[in-house]
């Protein structure tokens, strides 16, 4: 199969997953997974499976990054904060979708790697920081989105203090060695409302820098 084939084949098995929103649609179109992912799991971009990716990290399942991003409603003027840049996939996703985009990481070379793939891709709105991602971006917050994409006990008071009113978080929660719930949290003017989402697993939102960046 070509890979013009593969891709195809990849957004018809998002819309047979129930991911019906065009405009992650086409923003999951836009971005090739394929250059995400390098080395003995290249030739699996294109299947919906989460694959292991440096620091002991992991690239999330296409249709969870489809579930995640279209919970998030993020529109074309929104400033959004992903915590947990990983591979940088989620954040160029969310790139063709937001006037800005901010994604933090505690691994320096994650931070590194997808710097240069935002480069490659000509990704100008989005910009990657080693950070404590439990600690979020408080100098440039407030934020009109937050994704976090690594597993909390409790939403994290930190991010959800620097969510703007009538802005929306989404986040894992639970044990990292259970199934965890996804949690969408909206910030109203007389607090926040949570909604549950399903089931998912995600590696723990630890606090810190990596051991590399000590």
């Amino acid at each position: 199969m070509s890979s013009a084939e593969q891709k195809m084949q990849f957004i018809f098995h998002l819309r047979q997953q129930g991911i019906l929103d065009e405009r992650v649609l086409k923003a999951m179109e836009r971005i090739d997974r394929g250059l995400f992912i390098t080395g003995t799991f290249s030739g699996r971009a294109y299947e919906d499976m989460p694959l292991p990716i440096p620091c002991g990290q992991t690239i999330s399942q296409p249709t969870v990054v489809a579930r995640m991003t279209a919970a998030l409603n993020v529109g074309p003027r929104d400033t959004v904060l992903e915590v947990g840049t990983g591979s940088g996939y989620q954040a160029a996703v969310l790139s063709q979708l937001a006037r800005r985009v901010y994604t933090i990481d505690r691994h320096k070379r994650l931070v590194d790697e997808a710097t240069a793939r935002f480069r490659k891709l000509d990704l100008h709105n989005v910009t990657a920081m080693t950070a404590d991602g439990s600690r979020g971006l408080p100098a440039i917050a407030p934020f009109d989105r937050i994704l976090v994409t690594a597993a909390a006990e409790d939403p994290p008071g930190p991010l959800l203090a620097q969510l703007r009113e009538g802005g929306t978080m989404v986040v894992p929660v639970g044990q990292s060695h259970s199934v965890q719930r996804l949690i969408k949290a909206v910030r109203g003017p007389d607090g926040v409302e949570y909604e549950e989402l399903g089931d998912v697993r995600f590696v723990p939102l630890v606090e810190g820098l990596g051991q590399d960046e000590i």
